[in-house]
């Protein structure tokens, strides 16, 4: 329970801070943050998170990580549900909380809500294919930097965090104007069950290809394991 409940706050913090800052700071007037900053979010919540927690359960805070470590031989299989399930609530919470704040101001409306998308959902405009190629390629490098500077004796004690937390920064400045950037279905999730429509409707491609990045990263390191190790 402990372990779920670390995996709970951490995603609960990711989601708040990364999608918070998109959500009431991104485009505040004059002052906002941008998608630079929106992208230095992200990677501050991972990086603090996994400080804060990732002793605790291992700081996963994403399906797709959780899945990717049970490919790669470091996570057992009957701890993944566990973990995805307290993930998912977590987000929700975390876009609720979001939400009601977001909503104390006059003329609010939800719109886009930080949510992942293509087509015309996409900030840019790209395509499906262009979201499927992007999510799929970042959530495969996400996880062998998460496994190799986790797992590799060579790494200092303690420095893990930091490479996670620059790795999911430089994700979020390649990828937000073309999905928003998932690289995790529990975040697309969260904000997704507020906005409903095509945010639900799209909600498919940001479970299956992020999944399917940690898969491919997962097994690439595993077979890597002995000489990056």
């Amino acid at each position: 329970m402990k372990k779920l409940a670390a995996e709970f706050l951490g995603t609960f913090w990711l989601v708040f801070g990364g999608c918070g800052s998109a959500v009431l700071a991104a485009a505040f007037p004059e002052l906002g943050i941008g998608f630079t900053g929106v992208a230095l979010a992200f990677g501050l919540t991972v990086l603090t998170g996994a400080y804060a927690f990732g002793s605790i359960s291992g700081g996963h805070f994403n399906p797709a990580v959780t899945v990717g470590l049970l490919a790669a031989g470091r996570f057992p299989a009957k701890d993944v549900l566990g973990y995805v399930i307290a993930q998912l609530v977590g987000a929700v919470v975390a876009a609720a909380v979001l939400y009601l704040i977001a909503s104390g101001k006059a003329g609010f409306v939800a719109g886009g809500f930080a949510s992942n998308g293509y087509g015309e959902h996409s900030p840019g405009g790209y395509s499906l294919t262009s979201a499927l190629v992007i999510e799929v390629v970042l959530t495969f490098m996400f996880l062998m930097i998460i496994i190799s500077t986790t797992t590799a004796s060579r790494i200092p004690a303690g420095f893990a965090p930091i490479a996670i937390g620059l790795a999911l920064t430089l994700i979020h400045l390649i990828s937000i104007p073309v999905t928003n950037t998932s690289v995790n279905p529990a975040r697309s999730t969260g904000v997704a069950v507020f906005v409903g429509g095509g945010a639900l409707q799209q909600l498919w491609l940001f479970w299956l290809v992020p999944i399917l990045g940690g898969l491919i990263g997962g097994y690439l390191y595993r077979w890597l394991g002995s000489d990056t190790d």
